[in-house]
């Protein structure tokens, strides 16, 4: 005689799906535990600000880029994934620093970064500019031409444009106070409206 034992429901197995908490309490975990074995490569999150939502990333060596939404954000992490690191992971602890001051940027609580940058996404020229637009004060401009002699290339006028578009840590180092000699703002990588709200901020 064969006796059929009932077949277990899969569900009853598994137990009941984890919740919000269980989930994020299981996800702050893993975070831990990678960055503790040195596999967080890149860390990253977002913060909301009056320019829109910023993307902050960061390596071990410091900030590595902050973006626009109109760039893309997941855009932007696959861009990091294939030039910095494919280990990158949203772990907001990393960067409580970098938005503590971005907070008190737009609070207009502090007129410069104190943070570790790591600009490996610039070589060359492009890196020259970015290392000296710091020295452009708050509240200041300076003209695309006026930089470039900075940086002892009189003539690289339109790369210090280009170096400017492609800054990958915009408002940290504030390509945004580079303008055009006749007074234009000029070409900015979150748009005009947001240069000059940058621009009417740290004058007022």
């Amino acid at each position: 005689m064969t006796i059929e034992l009932p077949h277990p429901d899969p569900a009853e197995l598994l137990g009941p799906p984890p919740g919000e908490a269980e989930l994020a309490t299981l996800y702050a975990r893993l975070v831990a535990e990678a960055e503790d074995e040195g596999l967080l490569d890149v860390a990253y999150r977002t913060v909301d600000t009056p320019v829109g939502t910023l993307l902050l990333a960061a390596t071990s060596s410091g900030l590595v880029r902050v973006a626009y939404e109109r760039e893309g954000l997941d855009a932007v992490l696959r861009s990091l994934a294939d030039k910095v690191s494919p280990r990158v992971l949203r772990a907001p602890r990393r960067l409580d620093t970098a938005a503590r001051q971005l907070e008190e940027y737009f609070a207009r609580r502090r007129t410069t970064f104190d943070l570790p940058l790591d600009l490996r996404l610039s070589a060359g020229f492009r890196l020259a500019v970015l290392t000296y637009l710091p020295a452009i004060s708050y509240g200041e401009t300076a003209s695309y031409q006026s930089v470039a002699a900075a940086v002892h290339n009189p003539k690289a006028v339109r790369a210090v444009g280009t170096a400017c578009s492609t800054n990958p840590l915009p408002v940290v180092i504030p390509c945004h106070r580079v303008i055009r000699s006749d007074g234009q703002l000029g070409a900015y990588l979150g748009g005009p409206e947001i240069k000059r709200l940058l621009l009417d901020m740290e004058a007022n």
